[in-house]
């Protein structure tokens, strides 16, 4: 592996979760434990690349309050090197979630007003601009304004760099509608795909077809345990995911399936390979308790690989 230059613009906040010990009862007092950590898409894949090698550079705005301070300890922990930019008198977003005994998810609130203020503007300054040129790989998240992501991929476009995005969620995902003809990979569960383009793929095979009409050149949707399905530009492929005997925790999955596809891609690996060091780097974080997995190494990566299945090509 060779070491790469990586920034990474959008979500480095605190994630709150708590996990109910017994059958959730809707509308009533459920016993069950709490946890918080630093967290955001984003933030959980730029950990994960900088434990598996990679030069990271985290952009994000942030409050000048203690949460900010364990979001600036989770980056030194994890090898990121931390760049945001700070209001002293706001406080730094957050995301509150609700789990099942089983780790899947209830439900969350996300607190991100501040994420309203990265605005195209920040792009301008210099030390960013030097960045995104010295980049191999941009990866963004959908916690950024509809108007700075477009901003975001104008500014870091080049031929030989690889542009990114991960959806955040059913709601974020549609701010990339104006500037999917610029990414190479968004990554994406079934209800954001579905969110994105109006539509309903009725079986997993049409998603590639479904987002390249709607201006996405390549991405991967993921579905739970069930088989996910990458594609590129000219390539689709489906591997279905090891089965699990138990669950951690859900949070942060998608985000290291994201840093694991990306990393080999960086590698020159190809569309298949990606998607196995993907589901390889998912399989790590759903067996840690926490959003980026303390695991996470190039090491341990390879031996997760070996439990995911060839993908079948499509196309």
């Amino acid at each position: 592996m060779t070491k790469r230059e990586i920034t990474v613009l959008g979500g480095a906040h605190i994630d709150r979760r708590g996990r109910i010990s017994d059958t959730t009862v809707p509308g009533a007092s459920n016993p069950g434990t709490w946890f918080e950590e630093a967290g955001g898409g984003g933030f959980n894949a730029a950990r994960n690349l900088a434990r598996l090698g990679h030069r990271v550079r985290m952009i994000s705005p942030r409050g000048g309050d203690p949460a900010g301070e364990i979001v600036a300890a989770a980056a030194a922990a994890a090898g990121v090197i931390d760049c945001p930019f700070t209001f002293l008198d706001r406080k730094t977003p957050s995301y509150t979630a609700i789990l099942e005994r089983d780790g899947n998810l209830v439900i969350a609130l996300a607190d991100m007003d501040l994420y309203g203020l990265f605005s195209p503007r920040r792009l301008q300054q210099r030390a960013t601009r030097e960045l995104l040129a010295a980049s191999d790989l941009v990866l963004m998240d959908a916690n950024l304004p509809p108007e700075t992501l477009t901003a975001l991929v104008g500014a870091a476009a080049g031929t030989s760099r690889i542009l990114a995005g991960i959806a955040v969620s059913p709601a974020k995902v549609v701010r990339y509608s104006q500037s999917l003809s610029g990414l190479d990979f968004l990554f994406m569960n079934e209800a954001e795909a579905r969110a994105l383009t109006g539509a309903e793929a009725g079986a997993v095979e049409k998603w590639p077809s479904l987002l390249r009409s709607a201006g996405l050149s390549g991405g991967v949707v993921t579905r739970g345990g069930k088989a996910a399905i990458a594609f590129d530009r000219e390539n689709a492929c489906l591997a279905v995911p090891p089965a699990l005997p138990a669950l951690a925790d859900v949070t942060g999955a998608g985000d290291a399936l994201a840093s694991g596809f990306l990393a080999a891609r960086l590698d020159g690996i190809g569309l298949a390979g990606c998607l196995r060091h993907g589901i390889a780097a998912a399989v790590l974080a759903l067996h840690s308790p926490f959003a980026a997995a303390e695991e996470m190494s190039a090491e341990n990566l390879e031996q997760v690989l070996a439990l995911v299945p060839e993908p079948q090509m499509l196309s």
